[in-house]
């Protein structure tokens, strides 16, 4: 039996935290896939040093930097 309190049915007072457990799982699920997305990010960074190293590559075969230039910067990005 639900017991009745100025109109309204004292059982209702168990919906709410239903909406609230939904959107705290909500938050932590998108914090974890943004922590991971972080991480992965650093791939991102690693081909960045790929093209880096074929635009180096394609100037040294245009004639734009010298050998010497090319092997120095070679050292540096690897």
């Amino acid at each position: 039996m639900i017991a009745v309190l100025g109109g309204q049915a004292i059982g209702w007072m168990w919906v709410w935290p239903a909406p609230v457990v939904a959107g705290l799982l909500i938050i932590g699920f998108a914090t974890v896939n943004l922590t991971r997305g972080g991480r992965e990010s650093s791939h991102i960074g690693a081909g960045a040093g790929t093209a880096a190293r074929r635009i180096r590559d394609e100037c040294y075969a245009r004639g734009e930097i010298y050998e010497q230039v090319r092997r120095r910067r070679r050292s540096v990005l690897p």
